[in-house]
């Protein structure tokens, strides 16, 4: 069993490049998997790590609840948005 409870998943040194149809076709695939497999009616964060865990069986470089800061005026102002999944 993968932990997904991690921020930082599936990450290596090697960077390489993917063909956007590709990588739009997998998360498309792996977003139906979920919801079919879980339905509907559960809280976020359970699709959240279901997703997560089926992006990295995918072999994807996938990072989870990344903080983002709003910029006014200069100043980095700490507000607690969230990115919830970046691929």
């Amino acid at each position: 069993m993968h932990n997904v409870s991690h921020r930082f998943h599936g990450f290596s040194q090697k960077n390489t490049i993917v063909d956007i149809n590709d990588l739009t076709y997998k998360i498309r695939g792996a977003v139906f998997k979920v919801h079919k497999t879980l339905g509907p009616g559960l809280l976020e964060s359970v699709y959240e790590a279901a997703l997560v865990y089926e992006f990295m069986q995918l072999g994807l470089k996938v990072i989870s609840q990344v903080g983002l800061p709003v910029n006014y005026n200069g100043v980095l102002l700490e507000l607690g948005f969230r990115i919830d999944i970046i691929v």
